[in-house]
């Protein structure tokens, strides 16, 4: 494999450098695997390219490398972009009526993440938060705020008295035949599109929509389009009727409406469609793409009904399964809050910086504090593998040591500082000979690595990658802040730091940001 990994290399390069791949065989050695460096590099010396006549020896042997290194990374992108398509991805979806908890804070910012990447390595991305607004358990909650609901308690808390009405009428229905029954009939009613029925519902989602809107704001998080399982109620109806004409719909001896699925014909594998009352199913209207993994069976269904219908795009649908935040319920009232989360992460981090000396120089100390805690919380979900489970710990979300949301930001205020001490160096000339130590080698060589992260990133669509990326540059810019002082340095030395200082923390912001983490100057 490594083998054929450097031949690749090789073929790529001479295509760039104009050179010979025999004359480039020997010059790229390979960077040997340890515990700090556990995936395998080639090397690529400048000398030896100069040597070999791909680099003139009379010319600027810096504007040479700096040309070489835009063509090489130039065409790295451009090789990546030109497969680029349009992409539409939904994410959030959470249901209407229901304050939004920390459950649906996955979903919201896996999705977010995804989009920035796919924007960054050059696609287009309509974002779509596609909203659980139809469906049975609209039924229990139309027919429940029909007999339990207040109109009064509607325009003074709205999503609190919903969710009051739901989670009684849930709790009723559990043991009451009668309350299963008028749920149905609502439901029955809402799709039959009745106007009283329509109209409460409709009350419902423009609500919820709104209050929405103000956590995904504090969240860092946009659509452009809020769909729903309701806007595909019709569509819904005419794949039903198409699946008829086309005999691929059947009917249970139970009048269940189901795909048959089997490879035998014999419904010994099958996807229901349609319950026996005729009203459809949720498979019918959804096209989530991200979603917890105990529905990973669902979207193989849907996957394998769009083949079975001759849509050959379902080959290019892809359903991202992550893992669920234990010990939170909705149903019967035991919950978490994300706006509480919110709340109490801006709180707490109030508190720290208080206690800090440069607390006192920011101009809003409560929106600081709120990006600093929204920050927490996404390196917190994104450290380990999507499909994990993790148990909602506030120690562990909000800890302010160690490799956090928090660490990040406080490494970038401070680089940040330092450039606004000593300015960036950007628009001067510098010697990278004064860049030999092994504190700002180990950076570079890092830094190198931020293209493979983020194409690594999305090739798996998981963030864990781009997170350790960025907390071990942290730890390695740390370091080189105590150990690489600008104040009293010689001038072309200072200059040369500063240029290191800037790269680090142009790269941290940058990735920062593809996470959904909004990089703060101060703290």
């Amino acid at each position: 494999f490594h083998w054929f990994a450097r031949r690749c290399k090789q073929r790529y390069l001479s295509r760039i450098c104009g050179a010979p791949e025999d004359v480039l065989v020997p010059l790229l050695s390979a960077v040997p695997v340890s515990k700090k460096q556990s995936t395998p590099d080639l090397r690529l010396a400048v000398n030896s390219l100069v040597k070999n006549g791909v680099l003139s020896p009379d010319a600027d042997l810096q504007t040479q490398t700096e040309r070489l290194t835009k063509q090489v990374t130039g065409a790295a992108v451009s090789n990546l972009s030109a497969h680029c398509l349009k992409r539409s991805l939904a994410h959030s979806s959470p249901n209407i009526a229901k304050k939004f908890h920390a459950g649906h804070l996955r979903s919201t910012i896996i999705g977010n993440f995804i989009a920035n990447l796919k924007e960054v390595l050059g696609n287009e991305v309509i974002r779509v938060n596609y909203l659980g607004d139809w469906g049975m358990q609209f039924g229990l909650l139309g027919a429940g705020f029909q007999r339990l609901g207040s109109q009064e308690k509607l325009r003074e808390n709205a999503l609190q008295h919903l969710f009051e009405v739901y989670v009684q009428v849930n709790r009723e229905a559990e043991h009451d035949e009668s309350v299963r029954l008028a749920a149905a009939e609502f439901f029955r009613r809402l799709e039959q599109h009745d106007e009283q029925t329509l109209s409460l519902w409709k009350q419902f989602r423009d609500i919820t929509v709104e209050e929405y809107k103000k956590i995904y704001e504090r969240l860092g998080v946009r659509f452009d389009h809020y769909s729903g399982e309701s806007f595909h109620q019709s569509r819904a109806q005419e794949v039903l009727k198409e699946l008829r004409t086309r005999r691929l719909l059947k009917t249970t001896e139970k009048g269940k409406g189901v795909v048959d699925l089997s490879a035998a014909s014999d419904l010994s594998s099958y996807a229901t469609l349609v319950r026996s009352d005729g009203t459809s199913l949720y498979i019918t209207r959804y096209t989530h793409l991200f979603i917890t993994p105990d529905q990973s069976v669902h979207f193989q269904q849907l996957f394998q009904i769009l083949r079975v219908m001759g849509h050959h795009w379902a080959e290019r649908c892809v359903h991202v399964p992550f893992g669920l935040v234990l010990g939170m319920s909705s149903r019967l009232g035991e919950v978490v809050l994300l706006e509480d989360v919110l709340n109490e992460a801006r709180y707490r981090m109030q508190h720290n910086m208080q206690e800090a000396k440069t607390s006192k120089e920011l101009t809003d100390p409560e929106l600081t504090a709120e990006q600093i805690g929204v920050s927490a919380l996404i390196i917190q979900d994104f450290k380990g593998k999507l499909i994990s489970d993790y148990k909602f710990d506030w120690q562990k979300v909000l800890q302010a040591q160690g490799d956090t949301g928090v660490f990040l930001q406080y490494t970038h205020a401070r680089l940040r500082s330092l450039l606004r001490m000593h300015g960036s160096g950007n628009h001067t000339h510098f010697n990278p000979s004064h860049l030999q130590d092994s504190r700002s080698i180990s950076i570079l060589q890092h830094l190198l690595r931020y293209d493979e992260v983020l194409l690594q990133s999305a090739l798996d669509l998981q963030p864990r990658h781009l997170v350790n990326f960025l907390i071990t540059l942290s730890h390695l810019a740390a370091s080189a802040h105590r150990e690489l002082p600008v104040k009293g340095s010689p001038a072309e030395l200072a200059q040369a730091r500063l240029r290191l200082f800037s790269a680090t923390c142009s790269v941290l912001a940058n990735g920062m940001k593809i996470l959904g983490i909004t990089p703060v100057d101060k703290m």
